[in-house]
């Protein structure tokens, strides 16, 4: 299977043969992808909710959203270092370099954000869904929780970023270079 227009080497199409990534792998990956969705979204509309206890539910369901992210992606490199399938890299040279920067730099801004969170809470007292108070662990001023709540701001959109990059690259695997890539973590679009 050859690819037009790229210089020998850069890229090699997968075989039809070559296996997908494992069903745990998969599924990891996929609800990273949509609880990164959802908590972007659950952000965004916090404060569209009334003041109350329909602000203090959104809010709820975003830490929970994020200790859920935070477990999932610690759960993933767990699985990825100790039984995850591991497949041949689908680039050389630059690419393989640029995805592996990318894979890894998503690992590291999802856990900053999620630790970004937790420091945010630990600095004041917050309901839980009106059901008890998360305590204050830490005694923080309202400069350093803007503070934290900016950069935390900033990383999550910095993930969205990546992220669609990242889906916008494994597309064009998929469809320019016909390389197969996609169908790594999408089986069904052999």
């Amino acid at each position: 299977m050859a690819v037009r227009n790229f210089p020998r080497g850069l890229m090699q199409p997968i075989s039809a043969a070559e296996p997908s990534y494992d069903t745990r792998t998969i599924w990891f990956h996929w609800l990273t992808a949509g609880l990164i969705a959802l908590q972007w979204i659950g952000a965004k509309t916090i404060d569209m909710w009334p003041r109350g206890a329909l602000q203090v539910d959104a809010t709820s369901v975003h830490i929970t959203g994020g200790v859920l992210l935070g477990l999932i992606v610690i759960a993933r490199l767990v699985w990825r270092f100790s039984g995850g399938r591991r497949l041949v890299q689908a680039d050389h040279g630059l690419l393989q370099v640029l995805a592996r920067v990318v894979h890894w730099g998503l690992y590291l801004l999802i856990l900053t954000v999620v630790g970004l969170g937790i420091a945010m809470l630990s600095q004041r007292s917050t309901s839980y869904f009106n059901l008890f108070m998360l305590p204050a662990l830490a005694s923080g001023t309202r400069a350093g929780f803007r503070s934290y709540h900016g950069i935390h701001g900033l990383l999550a959109n910095t993930i969205l970023i990546v992220a669609f990059g990242h889906a916008a690259a494994a597309i064009a695997h998929q469809y320019i270079f016909k390389d197969g890539v996609l169908t790594r973590m999408i089986p069904g679009l052999r």
